[in-house]
Parts: C-alpha cells; sequence; structure tokens
C-alpha cells in the first residue's frame, strides 16, 4: 500500500493510513520478489556476478538469511553489500528523537514506549530515507564492545541526575542505532574473537547485553558481513558459533573474460571529461590493460592468496590516460591516440597492488611489472599474428623473416616517447615490412587502430626474442636481435 508520508507526522495519522509494519528482512524480500517478478535488474552495475554471486544473494534475501560475503580484495563486496540499499522501501516511519529508529507502532526503546504513553496518538514521527539506512563498520583490532554494543554514559547519568542501576544512563553503540537498517562489518576477521563472542545473541535471539543491565532489545537489523579467505590463516578468524550464526556464505570471485573486466574498468575510472574526449584508447589497448590483471593472478612472481584487485586496472587505466594527456601536452597537441610505450605509465598503478611472493621481492617490483605486461603481449599476439613457435625448424617459413631482416641491415629504429602523432606515424610508415604484415593480416581494424597494433607487432617480437628493444633516456631502441647482442661484445 503507498503511503503518502509527507503528510502523515503523527502516530494517530499513520494508523489512521493503515500502515502495517515488517520487519527489514521481510522488507527486502517483498521488494526483490517484485523486481524478480517484473524482471527488473536488481544489482545495477554488477558485472560476471549474474549466473554466479547475484543469484546466491537473491536466495539468501529471500530466505532472511545474515549473509557472509567470502573473497579476496577487489572483487565488490562492499559494493554489493550497498546496492541492497535498493531494496528498501522508499521511507520507514520512526518516532521522532529515537536513538535506535523505533517503529511507532512497535517501539522497543524506554525512550519511544514512554513518549508514545504520554502523548498517545500525538506522538511526532518522523520519516527516515533508504539511503539513510546503511551503516557501516570496518573491523579493526582496536574495536570494543562500547563501539559495537554500547556502554554506560557517566555524563549521560551525571546530567540526568540517575544511578547506574537505570537504563537510561546507557549509551548504545553502532548497531542499536542501525535498528531496521542494514549493517556491515567489513573484514569480520580482524575482530578480536572476543568482541565477535558479543554478536551471539544479536544474530540469533535479536538482542543485546550491555554489562549488568537486564535489557532485552529485540534489534531488526540485516546483517550483512565481508571477509578475506586469506584473512583467516594471516591475521584472525571468524569464531565457528558465529559462522553458525550466518546464514549464507557467498563466495565472490574475479572477473573470468576480458569483455566483464573492461566493462567494470571503464565504469568505475575516474577521467576527467576532457580526458574522455581527447583520448583515443584502442580497443586492443583495453585488451591489454586488462590481460595484465589476468597474467598477475597466475604469475609465479605474484602471492595468489592475496589476490589482485580489480582496483588494479582501474588505476592503471586512469594513468594510462593520464600518460597520454601528458605527451600530448608536452608536443602542444590538443588530441591523441594512446601508444603501447604509454603503457610504461601505468607501472606505478600495478607495483602498487600486487603482492610478491619471495621470488618477486628478487626481482623487484617494476621488474615484476614488465615481465606481467611482456606476458600480456604474448597471450594477446595469437590473437592478432601468427603464433611464433619456440622451435622452428630451420627451412620453415616465417612471415616475420622480412620485418627482422629489414632490422638486421638497419642501424636500428628510435620511437621517441614525445613525437607528435604525425611524426609517430610517419616513423612507423617508414618500414615497409611493417606496414606490409598489417596489411596480410589485419587489413579490417579500424584506421585509428593501425599504429597501435603496429607498436604491439614490435613489441611481440621482441617478447617472443626475434628483436631487441632498449630503453634510453627519451625513447625505445629496436634492433636486430643479434645485432645487439654482437654490439654489446
Amino acid at each position: 500500500m503507498k503511503i503518502d508520508y509527507k503528510n502523515i507526522s503523527t502516530l494517530g495519522a499513520l494508523k489512521s493510513a493503515a500502515y502495517k509494519s515488517q520487519s527489514i528482512k521481510d522488507e527486502l524480500r517483498k521488494n526483490l520478489r517484485d523486481k524478480i517478478s517484473k524482471g527488473e535488474q536488481t544489482f545495477h552495475g554488477i558485472w560476471g556476478y549474474e549466473e554466479s554471486v547475484i543469484p546466491e544473494l537473491e536466495r539468501a534475501i529471500l530466505s532472511r538469511h545474515n549473509i557472509n560475503l567470502l573473497g579476496l580484495r577487489g572483487q565488490a563486496k562492499t559494493r554489493l553489500a550497498r546496492l541492497m540499499v535498493n531494496l528498501l522501501d522508499e521511507y520507514i516511519p520512526v518516532v521522532a528523537g529515537s536513538e535506535i529508529n523505533d517503529d511507532p507502532l512497535n517501539p522497543i526503546s524506554r525512550y519511544s514506549r514512554e513518549l508514545i504513553k504520554e502523548k498517545g496518538d500525538q506522538t511526532p514521527i518522523t520519516w527516515l530515507h533508504r539511503e539513510d539506512r546503511f551503516y557501516e563498520k570496518l573491523a579493526t583490532p582496536d574495536v570494543t564492545v562500547a563501539d559495537l554494543i554500547g556502554d554506560v554514559d557517566p555524563i549521560k547519568a551525571a546530567n540526568l541526575k540517575l544511578s547506574y542501576a537505570d537504563d537510561r544512563v546507557i549509551h548504545f553503540g553502532m548497531i542499536p542505532r542501525s535498528n531496521r537498517c542494514i549493517f556491515v562489518i567489513n573484514e569480520l576477521p580482524d575482530l578480536q574473537s572476543r568482541i565477535q563472542v558479543s554478536l551471539f545473541n544479536i544474530l540469533q535471539e535479536g538482542d543485546i547485553q550491555i554489562r549488568g543491565f537486564k535489557l532485552r532489545l529485540p534489534l531488526d537489523i540485516q546483517f550483512v558481513f565481508t571477509a578475506n579467505p586469506e584473512d583467516y590463516t594471516n591475521r584472525g578468524s571468524i569464531v565457528t558459533p558465529l559462522k553458525d550464526r550466518i546464514g549464507s556464505q557467498i563466495l565472490t570471485h574475479y572477473p573470468e573474460e576480458i569483455e566483464i573486466a573492461r566493462k567494470i574498468t571503464e565504469q568505475e575510472a575516474q577521467l576527467d571529461e576532457r580526458q574522455a574526449k581527447s583520448i583515443y584508447v584502442p580497443d586492443l589497448a583495453k585488451d591489454l590493460l586488462e590481460q595484465i590483471s589476468f597474467e598477475a593472478r597466475k604469475s609465479e612472481y605474484v602471492d595468489s592468496k592475496s589476490g589482485v584487485s580489480a582496483r588494479t586496472s582501474i588505476t592503471a587505466f586512469e594513468n594510462l590516460l593520464s600518460t597520454a594527456e601528458r605527451r600530448a601536452m608536452i608536443s602542444g597537441e590538443e588530441k591523441t591516440r594512446v601508444r603501447l610505450s604509454d603503457f610504461m605509465g601505468v607501472i606505478p598503478a600495478i607495483t602498487g597492488k600486487i603482492e610478491l611472493v619471495y621470488e618477486g621481492e628478487q626481482e623487484g617490483g617494476d621488474k615484476v611489472a614488465l615481465i606481467l605486461f611482456e606476458d600480456a603481449i604474448k597471450t594477446l599476439f595469437p590473437n592478432y599474428f601468427p603464433k611464433i613457435e619456440k622451435l622452428e625448424h630451420k627451412d620453415a617459413g616465417n612471415p616475420y623473416d622480412d620485418l627482422i631482416n629489414w632490422f638486421f641491415e638497419s642501424e636500428g629504429f628510435d620511437l621517441m616517447d614525445n613525437l607528435t602523432d604525425d611524426e609517430y606515424e610517419a616513423m612507423l610508415n617508414s618500414i615497409p615490412e611493417l606496414n606490409a604484415l598489417i596489411k596480410r593480416y589485419q587489413s579490417e581494424i579500424p584506421e585509428e587502430d593501425t599504429f597501435f597494433l603496429k607498436e604491439f607487432l614490435l613489441w611481440g617480437l621482441v617478447a617472443y626474442k626475434k628483436l631487441s628493444k632498449r630503453r634510453f633516456q627519451r625513447g625505445y631502441q629496436f634492433k636486430d636481435l643479434y645485432g645487439s647482442f654482437i654490439s654489446k661484445l
């Protein structure tokens, strides 16, 4: 039934409107049923979970369960919890002045019961919007029972001239204040075991215990916990009786396809409007950026248990566009295209997001980032050009022989960082054999992607040890592999 909340400000008016109270879990269940029945999307902006996480989450809500989202960092656990707010009613009535969002038709605090007893149908009520019904607490070792549940407030006792035996001297913690709301505890294993124990009664019986008070508050809360499985061994664990009281544990995961990862990155990247308009990013560049994270998740240098957050690709994409933007400003151009050499600007975004194992520490973060970048090129290379085998018959024809011979016969090819787009294109067009390979294998590629693909081909030949590449102060030099070796001798 639709309630005209704007014209209802007293308990009597609320009763006249035939408003019916319901628990938050019933409220979520009802609204979810409506959305599913109408074929509406329930969790907007979440990609890759359509057939895995979201159905499990919907089943948990329909079952009225408290929920634990278990997964590595950067898997949208908190985002999912926040989106549950959209399944709440737009407004709910609250007794005016109540610390714990008392339902006017079913008050549980002493304050609200006494106010209703005194004023009856004239008891003032206010309306709480769904956006104000989300509470979040990061579990840290210094969190106390007083923070979450509450404690005796000596100042309140002195001001009201009450003894400590009176329950009106209690200062409520975050959980009672989130009554009739969604309450999220992030990184639950980081919460000390004795603090986790204090949640037992709330999850099972719905009441709280504060010191020696005989206080029973049947709180109405939808709990959502998030946890990282690595925390179970590194920093703490979820105590078994608490796990037993959490209705559903749902496993999250990273994107399994580059297309999904690209959607997430493009949605979450914080771009300046001018960047979006003035910098063109080829599809191959977007795929290559995401492939770096895919390579990191299976790399022998990266701690797989720690995970590689989706934020790695997001911040790397922001860095990539900023690198291209800075280059364009230096060369005095209004617009530009992303170049493969611009990817060197994403290294700080990668090194700060990955945890290295011992072998990775020995290599160093920057070098591991370059290895991941090279591995990403090698993975995508066969999608565009003939695969290069490690072992080749000496008489077998190689489609790259002409290009490699060009480098063998030349003194090298220098590609400077801050070339204008015209100079950059002219440099790549100056290699006839490179143009021939693009025309032969990628003739239908959009013209604006051509030059990125040419540079990608050169870096791919370097990755497969067919050419050498050397970084100097202001650019890269590509040379024949053996010529480079001889020059070193």
